[in-house]
């Protein structure tokens, strides 16, 4: 076969993939997603929220249960069992990508890539798993109604961000199903530098480094070396059988590291080893560090050791299947990443599995208060980046693009959803501050903490 010939052929095979995307709108229209079908919904979200709980050490919950109590926001975040609980139950596209799974503005953030640069892009893959594209977009659009109405926007600036943010994702993963296919997958974010919430969350990576982590997080131990200090109820040290399993756990994880990565592993020593209440959603999970040493006192690593579980999606997606839950989180996260942890693996302790990751190479955050004004909007459009060129490096772009089109029914669709999907949020958790008035969910007076 002749280059021409070949060319050609991928060519007509990028048109055909395009067609197939856009013959999937005569079994789900765009516009149809703007429905929630509300009266359809048949379980009692405060079912599914406990159901979620399986397996979670019971003592921590009412920590995450008294951040999800801070306002309807914090509730979304904590709450990704019952969102996919009513995706599951909306027709979708069937067109499949790898799903970050928990797509919401505060899972955007920067950190270090492998070359020591500051990249802005998701940063929590603990849900992450194949399924339709648009249960995402959906979720990352009411994220944003949500933040908009906690930072103070009006009803129409929080759906005209979302209606912005499926117009960025409509025509990104439009450019990407016409580039080649490694320049896609290899696009860089570049002018989200300039917009207000992520120059921000950048300048707060350059002021995060390990070093000041251990100032945060230890005191000298004997003969001067650093050792975890205790901050109940949020952190603490960990000592005996329960640090030695993870220390030895550490074997295996070493064997998920590429070659080139364990060399640099191997010239750390382990020092010590805590257990740290992180996040929202993923409280109640095992979650250890492990402080190491490098050149000397002055270069700390520390991984973090993060229990992973059956995302929540899996119950909804067929033929799914069983793999280690850390392996599901790393390998999901390069997927959608061109560049990722350095020091990503996956091990397991005892009968539970784990991510491993760097807890802190200059990591910094969406601040809501930074969403005044244009900074949501200039957010909405970045994340729109972000999701079509993960979703264009994990799934079919010439696909997805054929289903959206344009972007202008998709835009107005998903605007629709997500201003009603917040609704719907504000709706649960009322019921859910009722339950916590009744007994039926407990969560701390106190001790809620930052996170």
């Amino acid at each position: 076969m002749s280059l021409d010939t070949s060319s050609a052929a991928a060519e007509r095979s990028a048109s055909d993939r395009a067609l197939q995307g856009k013959q999937r709108r005569d079994a789900v229209s765009r516009q149809a997603h703007k429905d929630l079908h509300r009266g359809e919904r048949q379980f009692d979200p405060i079912d599914i929220l406990l159901e979620a709980e399986s397996g979670r050490l019971r003592r921590l919950l009412p920590i995450k249960y008294a951040r999800m109590k801070e306002s309807p926001f914090a509730f979304f975040r904590g709450a990704v069992s019952l969102m996919a609980a009513d995706l599951a139950r909306l027709p979708n596209s069937g067109i499949d990508v790898q799903l970050c799974g928990d797509a919401h503005v505060q899972n955007l953030g920067s950190f270090a890539a492998p070359d020591g640069n500051l990249v802005f892009d998701l940063n929590d893959f603990d849900e992450t798993i194949r399924g339709p594209f648009e249960w995402d977009l959906k979720r990352m659009a009411a994220s944003l109604v949500l933040a908009g109405r906690e930072s103070g926007h009006d009803a129409a600036a929080c759906k005209s961000a979302a209606e912005a943010f499926a117009r960025s994702y409509c025509r990104f993963i439009a450019e990407f199903a016409r580039q080649p296919v490694l320049q896609a997958a290899r696009h860089q974010v570049r002018r989200g530098e300039r917009a207000a919430p992520i120059h921000a969350a950048l300048r707060q990576s350059q002021r995060a480094r390990p070093l000041d982590l251990l100032k945060k997080l230890t005191e000298p131990g004997r003969r001067g070396r650093p050792r975890f200090r205790d901050q109940r109820p949020l952190f603490w040290r960990l000592r005996g059988p329960e640090a030695r399993e993870v220390l030895h756990s550490l074997d295996a994880y070493r064997q998920s590291l590429g070659p080139e990565r364990v060399r640099l592993f191997d010239l750390f020593a382990s020092l010590d080893v805590g257990f740290k209440v992180v996040g929202t959603g993923s409280i109640g999970l095992r979650d250890y560090v492990v402080l190491f040493e490098g050149n000397g006192p002055r270069d700390p690593l520390f991984l973090q050791v993060k229990q992973e579980v059956a995302p929540t999606y899996a119950k909804y997606v067929p033929d799914t299947a069983r793999q280690h839950q850390g392996q599901r989180v790393a390998q999901g996260q390069r997927a959608m990443q061109p560049l990722s942890d350095l020091m990503l693996g996956w091990t397991t302790i005892g009968s539970h599995e784990f991510l491993v990751r760097q807890l802190n190479d200059h990591k910094g955050r969406v601040d809501l208060q930074r969403l005044r004004g244009g900074g949501l909007e200039s957010l909405a459009l970045v994340a729109g980046e972000l999701l079509a060129r993960g979703h264009g490096r994990s799934g079919d772009a010439c696909q997805v693009s054929g289903y959206c089109g344009s972007g202008g029914k998709v835009a107005k669709a998903l605007a629709a959803f997500a201003a009603g999907y917040a609704d719907q949020t504000e709706a649960d958790y009322r019921v859910f501050r009722a339950a916590i008035r009744s007994g039926k969910i407990e969560a701390a007076r106190n001790g809620a903490g930052a996170h």
